[in-house]
C-alpha cells in the first residue's frame, strides 16, 4: 500500500516564490474544504497559468459561495462577455500544466479528501505504453480516473491520459463551469475510436473504462456489478502490441451515493447521465458543486498485465475480442467480490 503524495506538500508550496508555481492562500484552503469552492479553485489555478479574459472574476467567485449566488454570477459573466459564451481557445495537451495541476491542486484533494492508495504495486510495470483498464462508477465528475492518473504519475513518473466522454469536453454546462479546452489541456482523450487509436499509435499510457458510459449509468443499486465490456481496447491492444493493465477501484461507488439515473431528463439536456440523489437538492442551490463529491477512500488494486492475443484469428477477430473482453470482465468481477468479502 502506498500513499502517493508527500506529507510536506503544503510546506513545499509555501516555500515557492510567486513565479515558480501556484501557492495556496488561505482562500484556496477554504475553497478546498467548502464544497462550492472546488470550482473556484480549479478556475483560479487555470488563471494563474493562462490568460483568460473570459474567465470568472472575484465578484463572481464570491457569489459562488452563497446559496443561489451561482445564478447571479452566471448572469454577471454573460453580461460582461456581451451576451455570448466563453471563447473556445485552441487547446492541446500540455504535460507541464498537467504536472502543475497534479502537484498543486489534485495532490491535496487525493491525499486529504480521497485518501487515494495504490495496492498490489508489485504488479505495476516500470514502463509503458499501457492501456490501464478500470471499473468505473459514481455517476459524477470522473474523480476515480483523475485520482488514479495522479497516483500512477507519482509512483512511476508517467504522463497519463484518461479517455473521457466527448460531453466532458464540449457540453454548454461544462464550458461555463470550467475553462474551454480545460480537459484537453490536462490530457483528456475523447472517447471516440479515431482519437483513442491515435493515442495508442503514440505509445501513450491511457486510462480507459471498458464499461463505457454503462458504468456510471448502473447507479447505486448495481454499484458493484460490472457491465459488459467494450471490445475496442482489446483490438487496439493487439494491433499496437500494448499490454492491458487491469485495475479494480473500490470506493468510487461512494463518490455520489444513492443515485438513480433520470433517463428522460438526461436525454433532454443531452448529458451522458443525470444522477438524482438527496445531494441534488443542494446542487440546485449551489450549481458550482457540480464537480464536488462525497469524501471517500479510493483504493486501487493493481492486477497483472494482460496481453491481447488475437493472432491468427483474423476471420473471427471480433468474436475472439468479445470473448477476451468478457473473460477480463468476469475476472475483475470476481476480484471485486473477493475484496468486498475481505473488507
Amino acid at each position: 500500500m502506498i500513499n502517493q503524495h508527500s506529507e510536506n506538500l503544503l510546506n513545499s508550496q509555501l516555500e515557492n516564490t510567486p513565479g515558480e508555481g501556484y501557492i495556496f492562500s488561505w482562500f484556496d484552503w477554504f475553497c478546498l474544504w467548502y464544497p462550492p469552492g472546488w470550482l473556484i479553485l480549479f478556475n483560479r489555478h487555470w488563471q494563474h497559468y493562462h490568460t483568460d479574459s473570459d474567465g470568472w472574476n472575484w465578484l463572481e467567485y464570491g457569489l459562488f459561495l452563497i446559496p443561489g449566488g451561482f445564478y447571479l454570477a452566471l448572469l454577471s459573466r454573460w453580461l460582461r462577455l456581451g451576451f455570448r459564451s466563453p471563447q473556445k481557445e485552441v487547446g492541446e495537451f500540455d504535460p507541464k500544466y498537467q504536472q502543475a495541476f497534479g502537484e498543486e491542486v489534485l495532490g491535496p484533494i487525493v491525499k486529504y479528501y480521497f485518501r487515494g492508495e495504490l495496492q498490489q504495486v508489485e504488479n505495476l510495470p516500470q514502463t509503458g505504453p499501457l492501456i490501464v483498464a478500470m471499473n468505473h462508477a459514481g455517476m459524477c465528475f470522473p474523480w476515480d480516473f483523475l485520482t488514479l492518473g495522479y497516483l500512477l504519475s507519482e509512483a512511476r513518473g508517467w504522463v497519463v491520459q484518461p479517455v473521457a466522454s466527448p460531453v466532458l469536453f464540449e457540453h454548454p454546462w461544462v464550458i461555463w463551469w470550467l475553462p474551454p479546452k480545460w480537459s484537453q489541456v490536462l490530457g483528456g482523450v475523447r472517447a471516440e475510436l479515431d482519437d483513442f487509436e491515435a493515442a495508442m499509435a503514440q505509445d501513450k499510457i491511457i486510462l480507459y473504462a471498458p464499461e463505457g458510459i454503462r458504468g456510471p449509468l448502473k447507479g447505486w443499486k448495481r454499484r458493484y456489478q460490472l457491465e459488459k465490456f467494450d471490445v475496442s481496447f482489446i483490438k487496439l491492444s493487439d494491433r499496437y502490441q500494448i499490454p492491458i493493465l487491469p485495475v479494480v477501484c473500490i470506493g468510487s461507488e461512494s463518490l455520489h451515493p444513492w443515485t438513480v439515473n433520470l433517463e428522460k431528463l438526461q436525454r433532454l439536456v443531452k448529458l451522458p447521465f443525470l444522477p438524482f440523489s438527496p445531494l441534488m437538492f443542494v446542487l440546485i442551490l449551489f450549481p458550482s458543486m457540480g464537480i464536488w463529491v462525497m469524501r471517500t477512500r479510493l483504493r486501487y488494486f493493481i492486477q497483472p498485465t494482460e496481453p491481447a492475443e488475437l493472432h491468427n484469428y483474423s476471420n473471427k477477430e471480433r468474436t475472439v475480442a468479445y470473448r477476451q473482453a468478457q473473460q477480463l470482465c468476469e475476472k475483475l468481477q470476481n476480484k471485486i467480490n473477493q475484496l468486498l468479502r475481505e473488507i
